[in-house]
């Protein structure tokens, strides 16, 4: 009879002992696969989290932004470039400059490259008198934005009067009974009404818009402007002053004016909230790194606990399994079963326990960590082994069954040194 013989014999005449021994091995094996997928489950829990978060962020952000274009449309400029020479308190007085600059002024910041800036707008504006109506007016010359050089072109927020046309303001249209198509004499040249702006309730109710070419010829300022209105990017506090330091860098004989409004109100609010959304999203992310490291310490103490205890258990129910069997054991070895032989049994008998609980252990753990995956909240779907490394079930199949030989070796021994004369002896 061989030694697989013996030992099938030996299993099915003791079910129980061989059967609470894999229930032991699969435990402990259990208990390793399934800490391994928790652990997995958990990174992947949190990435689901934090992207998220991330998705949520940006797409508040995305929402602001389009928020700061409709601002932007509406409240116009918030930068203003004036000639070094202007005093602001003049300047806030009339509502316009009384001095001016070269109009190469505006072609310079263009060709600068400047990514400070966007919607560069070249303007003349006077306060003058209209001889044909016999009222004052304040008389705007623009062209169309000048294009910033290596930057993509923008939807312009202010369109070109065309040649020979006008804009007028709403007090002055009201008040003329003028509609779009309709002539008028402007200080002796004639012009056709383009369009009429709404009402604003302020100074640009009393506003007429010409080219920019017409208005320096009827105010003898040909080649000149007085202002340069631009929009700033979304930026505040110590930017503002790079801002300007740019501008003078490049326009030596100019100041610049950065006008707070909604605009920059709303930066800062933006500002804050990307703040506000890499803080939460950092505090998950700790939160999540010391619940791991909790999960990680508990499975780092109980895994160990319940290996050694399985292989305790092990180790007495191959000692209880010796002792009951000391009278079948003598009378192998009374018929020539060599005391090697009497210690393969047992060694065989302890490899296959480990190996059949580990492949017991490694389906029930891995079963129960895709269990947990997919009925948590957050889940992401993964590859079938994504979520215990092969390595893993690899090193516990290879591992259990040197465990339960470790285990029964010292109950081998003692089982193979019995002396078969001693032994019948006492029987």
């Amino acid at each position: 009879m061989t030694i697989w013989q013996l030992v099938t014999r030996e299993i099915l005449h003791r079910k129980l002992n061989f059967l609470l021994a894999v229930v032991s091995v699969a435990a402990a094996a259990c208990a390793l696969v399934a800490s391994t997928g928790l652990l997995r489950i958990h990174d992947l829990q949190t990435e689901a989290i934090l992207d998220a978060k991330i998705s949520q962020a940006q797409s508040r952000l995305a929402v602001m932004e389009d928020d700061y274009r409709k601002y932007m449309k509406e409240l116009g400029f918030n930068l203003l470039i004036l000639p070094a020479k202007q005093q602001l308190t003049e300047f806030w007085e009339k509502g316009y400059a009384s001095h001016t600059m070269p109009e190469s002024h505006v072609h310079v910041l263009a060709d600068s490259g400047t990514k400070s800036m966007r919607h560069l707008l070249p303007l003349v504006q006077q306060k003058v008198r209209w001889p044909e109506q016999k009222r004052r007016i304040i008389l705007i010359g623009t062209r169309g934005e000048v294009p910033i050089r290596h930057r993509k072109p923008k939807e312009p927020m202010l369109l070109p009067v065309p040649v020979g046309k006008v804009v007028l303001g709403y007090e002055i249209a009201q008040d003329l009974g003028l509609t779009p198509g309709d002539s008028i004499t402007l200080m002796g040249e004639r012009f056709t009404v383009d369009s009429c702006r709404p009402e604003r309730g302020a100074s640009e109710d009393a506003t007429i818009w010409v080219d920019l070419p017409a208005a320096q010829a009827l105010l003898a300022m040909e080649g000149r402007i007085n202002a340069i209105e631009a929009l700033k990017c979304h930026c505040f506090g110590s930017a503002v002053a790079e801002i300007k330091q740019e501008i003078i860098s490049l326009l030596p004989d100019t100041k610049v004016i950065v006008r707070d409004n909604k605009v920059t109100v709303r930066a800062k609010a933006r500002a804050r909230a990307q703040k506000e959304h890499a803080a939460a999203i950092a505090s998950e992310k700790a939160n999540r790194a010391k619940l791991r490291n909790r999960r990680e310490d508990l499975a780092a103490i109980l895994v160990p606990v319940v290996i050694l205890l399985s292989a305790v258990w092990v180790g007495l129910l191959a000692l209880l399994n010796v002792r009951h069997r000391r009278t079948e054991i003598g009378i192998l070895r009374a018929i020539g079963l060599r005391s090697k032989q009497v210690f393969a049994i047992f060694m065989a008998k302890a490899a296959l326990v480990g190996l059949l609980g580990a492949a017991i252990g490694c389906v029930t753990g891995y079963v129960l960590a895709n269990i947990a995956h997919y009925s948590g909240a957050e889940q992401r779907e993964v590859a079938h082994f994504a979520l215990v490394a092969p390595q893993v079930l690899v090193a516990v199949v290879v591992c259990a069954p040197l465990l339960t030989v470790c285990a029964s070796w010292l109950p081998a021994m003692a089982a193979s040194r019995q002396d078969p004369a001693t032994v019948l002896q006492q029987q």
